[in-house]
């Protein structure tokens, strides 16, 4: 049973040269000034699309994140983009922080394609969760609060470290997620897989596509606080300050493809953890930013999404109200339809109604 209200659909317009990234879309946010930020999960790169008329955002700019962030690795090695958020003027954006194994492709023989199957890869990119300053519609390295002139806004990443990042650190002898990192358990195979962030004052919600633990989705807060120029490091939270906490959702035993905070609310976009078409549905986590860690939720469920046989996974969304003029979200999709494909350079975005839930 189909349950989602399409209002509207958005068309998308890029550069030729970002043409090919218009089927990997892997988030997106609506900012200020009526912007739309995306992010690929086969890129380095943050694009952002201008609102021309009521359905359609063009002008595209593209923002390489190796100009705002030191990379560990060449831009040419993609972050994996999984989530965008927006908050006091700064652009925030998370990397899968994920495991990679190569899948098969019909140039290979099968014994070849079976070899590529048993290499599983870590890259260092996607091991970026970072901000980068987001002043009159423009990224910048370094400038001042524009409401606070003293006080200087500025890129920064969270510090790596030789598992990932400090996160990953903190997260190795968890007694939940702590084996699908230390077994190097692929995202894609219900390993460890971040595909969503929100931010709320000062507290980062970050959004696991897996592992789902018996059903239930994770999502995880952090909060923190710069060290030295550049780098961020994380603050003591949590039980025994580890530096992390953790909510447990029932979600139909999907795991998180996307977040978007609307209020004190979370959005959730659910889809499955492992290689598969759907179900995808949209919850309501009803004052999830206010809630202890260490408890389990279950959020209202607000609407289907429909995917597509093979095609058509919704990866992204965000609160569309102030160009829509009445509650609503925007969807984009990986792997979009071609009916979605408009000439060599366009795609085709969702709208939907956004309810309050159904109980």
């Amino acid at each position: 049973m189909n349950n989602s209200i399409l209002l509207n659909q958005v068309y998308l317009t890029f550069v030729e040269s970002f043409a090919k990234h218009r089927k990997d879309l892997s988030a997106i946010i609506l900012t200020p000034h009526q912007h739309i930020w995306l992010g690929s999960d086969e890129s380095s790169s943050i694009e952002r699309l201008s609102l021309i008329e009521n359905n359609k955002f063009a002008d595209h700019q593209q923002f390489r994140v190796a100009e705002f962030i030191d990379l560990p690795a060449p831009e040419g090695e993609e972050i994996d983009i999984e989530g965008l958020a927006y908050a006091d003027y700064y652009l925030w954006f998370v990397g899968s922080h994920s495991y990679k194994r190569q899948k098969p492709k019909s140039k290979y023989s099968d014994i070849k394609n079976i070899q590529r199957l048993a290499t599983v890869r870590s890259e260092s990119n996607r091991y970026i969760l970072g901000r980068i300053p987001l002043v009159d519609g423009k990224l910048c390295s370094s400038c001042p609060h524009p409401q606070n002139p003293n006080e200087q806004l500025s890129a920064a990443k969270l510090e790596l470290t030789n598992q990932g990042n400090l996160l990953m650190t903190a997260l190795a002898n968890d007694p939940h997620l702590g084996f699908y990192i230390q077994a190097a358990i692929p995202g894609k195979d219900n390993g460890f897989d971040i595909e969503g962030i929100s931010i709320d004052q000062n507290r980062i919600f970050l959004g696991l596509r897996g592992p789902v633990l018996r059903g239930w989705a994770v999502i995880l807060e952090i909060e923190l606080e710069s060290s030295h120029l550049g780098l961020m490091t994380l603050k003591p939270i949590g039980e025994e300050n580890k530096g992390y906490k953790k909510h447990f959702l029932w979600l139909n035993g999907l795991g998180i493809r996307d977040l978007c905070l609307n209020g004190e609310d979370l959005l959730i976009l659910a889809g499955p953890t492992m290689d598969l078409d759907g179900p995808v549905e949209v919850y309501r986590w009803q004052a999830g930013v206010n809630l202890a860690e260490n408890t389990l939720s279950y959020p209202e469920l607000v609407q289907d999404i429909p995917y597509g046989n093979r095609e058509d996974h919704a990866e992204g969304m965000t609160i569309f109200n102030d160009v829509a003029g009445k509650p609503s979200l925007l969807v984009v999709y990986d792997s979009p339809a071609k009916n979605r494909l408009l000439g060599d350079s366009t795609v085709i975005a969702d709208v939907f109604a956004l309810g309050l839930g159904k109980g």
